[in-house]
């Protein structure tokens, strides 16, 4: 042990020694590297101390003592050199950038003053542009804008006509004084009040009073006799209890002491209003001097063709007929092919022989007159015995109601006729067996009842006259045929398509429901009969008037750069002009004398019972009447072009027109005023109408913003959503933008869509599209929202239309679908493309591929409750039992401008799109 201890101890000795060397090598490294500088530095300071300060070696020299030496002298001079020319290199820069500033700012103001006279010379071409359009459009014109007329009256003295060779030959050249009834008069109607004549207590009290509270809400009546153009007088009909009759001499002796009877009676019409089918001839026998003669029931000696009036029987006396109670029009074809049910007394016996029926011309071989009669009961009842088609024909009744010789009385009660007539596609009406018989209660009782529920008229005899027949284009709505052809009847009956019997079955219903269906419809008529037989021009209707709220208007309104910054796009010229109104009262006598058949049997709009509008409108379907290429007022050309030469100017058949912005708001003031200013700078708008719905007026604080046109603030009576198409006197424009407040559209969109309705006028033209879709598992009809390739309406709340419509909607359209609106504070818009499909059989036109239109982030409307679409779905049905079939029509068509791409989501599937 102790040996390796040892050992351990000497071997280890050499690596102490190394140890130590290594530390004293470190150590004299140290010392030299720290204390070698140190010593140094000290040494040289204190011999530069030593020395003075003219012998030193490090420390600083005086300024020119380096110089001094002449090897550096030459790079002293040239450093001033260089630095003296720096310094003005310096000032030269510094003067230059000033004159570069300078420049810059005068071609600012060279390029302000250039877009300030590029501004002032498009204003002036514009206003060339205008100015000469306007001198072609007074130049082009060979009559004078018209405005609405002066009124002319007649004189009191009544110079008298001469008299004519006999009071049966009577017509209006002869009979009529045009003297009275000016083409400007208004058409003044003055109404004997039946107290004022003997036997105007014997009349029908339901009569009476159904003509008294027709002729108070008659535009036409005047209590001033002396200045009116016709005298009305209520001669029937006379109640059955009444015991007085009166004799032809005793009548014509009463009604010549009427005070303006004049000793002839001219411009006079009686009237003879019948409930029943049995109606007294009160007038014959009797001379009405040339007096004319309104009535259902006339013979042929005593009618006066061209004078006289067939008028329909005043079945609704005082009750509004129910259109939920009249059936449908769809489906065409109903349980019988056609139906009559009747009894003639005189040729009951006849018919019934088992002989077989002769042809008709085998018996108009004989000397006596053929008995047509008998001829139809023998080949009805063949038909119906056939068992071709199921048709109902009976020859006798139970209790036949009372009527006139060779007349078809009318079988049981009128609700039981109406139970069959709606089980039939075709009505026969079959007229009486006598050819002096002209016309005849009975007869147009059939009439009536036919129409009424949607059974198309046969008339079997075209000898017989027609309630109207001058006006009425009874063909379109019914099948005359003469006796002699019942042969063919079946035949003529089957080969009718389901689309001509459908639209045949609409304007049946279309003429029961103006003319026919209620006691004004009936005096209106009447009225409107002699006012077209003497060319006077309807009364403009009544406009909407504007109760204006007033309001303070704001600062500028700026423009919504999302909206406004169309790039190099020009929407439309810049309007230097005050706002332009469409011309109004064009078409005052032209409609008359030009376009009677077409204003009576145009299913849009009875022209002749309500008066025309102001803005009376030409569509393009009319373009084929007035001989022009689009059925619009011919006053200029389009300008043509392409790119810019289009963009500024709208070019077509009508080179200038605006439109009115209608917007519908209720108590949201930002959103609306939002909506506002974005309107600003909006080509061809004429001026922003806002209906303020609400009960509550705006804010006393609230600022309009100014946009440079007429905002009209309009106070309604009630929160209606039906406000919104009321025909405001404040739209001076056809062209009427219908939007909503919170409605969020581009300008060019808006621009689009304008020029796409001016091809279109009698459509409407808008944005979101709609369709409707039959639940068969419901039997119903509902309203979807889905996204579509297919669609059959267009959202109101950013749609244009022509200001006709608002005129129907509001005056002309069913009231019980404004009431439904109203019940439901929902579905005008719904109503609205009801009613234009209904007018001209034509679906929407939907514009871009928008599907909605409401702004980002703006408070939620109605549309987004939960029962908002159940509503829809109740509204669509309840429409379509009013019409009596669904008007809506569906249309792949959609119009996209060029100038931008369609951009359709990833999930959807691609449409066609016409452009």
């Amino acid at each position: 042990m102790q040996r390796n201890g040892g050992g351990g101890g000497v071997g280890g000795q050499p690596w102490v020694l190394r140890r130590v060397r290594l530390t004293w090598l470190s150590f004299t490294l140290f010392f030299i590297l720290v204390f070698f500088p140190l010593i140094a530095h000290y040494y040289l300071t204190t011999i530069d101390e030593a020395g003075g300060p003219d012998k030193r070696i490090f420390g600083p020299r005086p300024g020119g003592e380096l110089c001094e030496a002449k090897h550096v002298q030459d790079l002293c001079r040239i450093r001033e050199s260089v630095s003296e020319e720096l310094l003005q290199l310096e000032a030269k820069r510094q003067e230059l950038n000033g004159e570069i500033a300078r420049l810059n700012l005068r071609i600012e103001a060279c390029k302000r003053s250039i877009d300030s006279a590029k501004q002032d010379l498009l204003q002036l071409k514009n206003v060339i542009s205008q100015t000469e359009h306007s001198y072609k459009e007074l130049m082009a014109q060979n009559q004078p804008k018209l405005s609405l007329p002066v009124r002319l009256l007649p004189d009191k003295e009544d110079p008298g006509l001469p008299p004519p060779k006999s009071a049966r030959s009577c017509r209006l050249r002869s009979c009529f004084d045009y003297a009275r009834c000016p083409l400007t008069s208004g058409f003044p109607v003055y109404v004997y009040d039946t107290g004022s004549y003997p036997w105007g207590e014997y009349l029908d009290p339901l009569v009476k009073q159904a003509f008294a509270a027709a002729v108070k809400s008659n535009i036409y009546v005047t209590e001033n006799p002396s200045i009116a153009c016709l005298y009305m007088v209520l001669v029937g009909e006379i109640q059955e209890s009444s015991s007085t009759t009166l004799s032809p001499s005793e009548l014509e002796k009463q009604l010549k002491a009427l005070p303006y009877w004049r000793s002839d009676g001219h411009n006079h019409v009686l009237v003879h209003l019948s409930r029943k089918s049995m109606t007294q001839n009160f007038l014959y026998n009797v001379s009405a001097g040339r007096a004319a003669v309104a009535q259902s029931t006339f013979l042929e000696h005593q009618y006066r063709e061209g004078f006289d009036l067939v008028v329909s029987p005043l079945v609704h006396a005082l009750s509004e007929p129910n259109f939920l109670e009249v059936p449908p029009q769809v489906p065409v074809k109903r349980k019988y092919l056609f139906t009559f049910q009747g009894e003639r007394v005189e040729s009951l016996r006849s018919s019934l022989q088992e002989a077989p029926p002769q042809s008709f011309e085998e018996e108009m071989e004989g000397d006596p007159p053929a008995d047509y009669d008998d001829r139809i009961i023998g080949t009805l009842k063949a038909v119906q015995d056939s068992h071709l088609d199921q048709v109902l024909v009976e020859f006798t009744c139970k209790n036949p109601r009372p009527s006139l010789p060779t007349e078809w009385a009318l079988c049981g009660e009128r609700e039981d006729r109406l139970e069959v007539l709606k089980a039939s596609t075709f009505a026969l009406v079959i007229a009486a067996g006598d050819g002096q018989v002209v016309a005849s209660g009975g007869f147009g009782m059939r009439l009536f009842e036919a129409l009424e529920v949607g059974a198309i008229p046969v008339v079997l005899g075209d000898h017989s006259k027609l309630p109207y027949h001058q006006f009425i284009r009874w063909s379109e709505a019914a099948i005359i045929v003469p006796k002699p052809r019942v042969t063919e009847l079946h035949f003529l009956l089957r080969s009718l398509s389901d689309n001509d019997m459908l639209a045949m079955r609409r304007q049946g219903r279309f003429l029961w429901e103006t003319y026919f269906s209620t006691s004004e419809n009936v005096l209106n008529t009447i009225l409107a009969s002699i006012r077209t037989s003497i060319q006077v021009p309807a009364a403009p209707i009544k406009e909407e008037p504007a109760q204006e709220i007033p309001h303070k208007a704001g600062k500028l309104a700026g423009t919504d750069a999302n909206l406004a910054d169309n790039g190099d796009l020009d929407l439309g010229p810049v309007e230097t002009e005050p706002p332009y109104a469409s011309p109004r009262f064009l078409r005052n006598f032209t409609y008359t004398a030009a376009d009677t058949y077409r204003a009576w049997n145009r299913a849009p709009g009875p022209f002749h019972l309500f008066p025309h509008t102001p803005l009376d409108p030409v569509l393009p379907s009319e373009a084929k009447f007035l001989g022009s290429g689009t059925g619009f007022r011919p006053i200029g050309g389009g300008t043509g072009g392409s790119g810019k030469e289009f963009q500024a100017a709208l070019g077509g058949n009508v080179p200038r027109e605006q439109f009115t912005v209608v917007m519908l708001t209720y108590e949201r003031e930002e959103v609306l005023m939002n909506s506002l200013e974005r309107l600003n700078g909006l080509p061809y708008l004429n001026k922003v109408v806002v209906v303020w719905n609400s009960p509550k007026p705006p804010s006393d604080d609230l600022l309009w913003p100014d946009i440079g046109l007429p905002i009209v603030v309009v106070r309604t009576e009630k929160n209606s959503l039906n406000n919104r198409f009321l025909p405001w006197d404040a739209v001076e424009t056809e062209a009427i933008l219908s939007i909503d407040d919170d409605a969020h559209l581009r300008h060019d969109e808006i621009m689009f869509g304008f020029r796409v309705w001016r091809e279109a006028r009698d459509r409407i033209v808008g944005f979101p599209g709609r369709y409707h879709a039959w639940d068969v598992n419901h039997q119903s009809w509902l309203y979807n929202s889905n996204y579509s390739c297919e669609l059959s309406m267009v959202l109101t709340g950013a749609a244009f239309f022509h200001k006709y419509y608002a005129y129907l909607y509001s005056y002309v359209m069913p009231q019980a679908i404004r009431d439904m609106v109203d019940e439901y504070i929902n579905c005008e818009d719904i109503a609205m493309n009801f009613l234009v499909s209904h007018i001209t059989r034509k679906p929407p036109i939907k514009v871009t591929s928008r599907w909605t239109f409401r702004c980002p982030g703006c408070p939620q409307a109605l549309s987004h409750d939960d029962s908002h679409f159940h509503e829809r779905h109740k509204c669509i049905n309840f429409f379509v039992k009013v019409y009596g079939y669904m008007p809506l029509l569906y249309t792949q068509f959609r119009v996209d401008s060029v100038l931008f791409k369609t951009r359709l989501p990833h999930d959807k599937t691609k449409c066609f799109k016409f452009i």
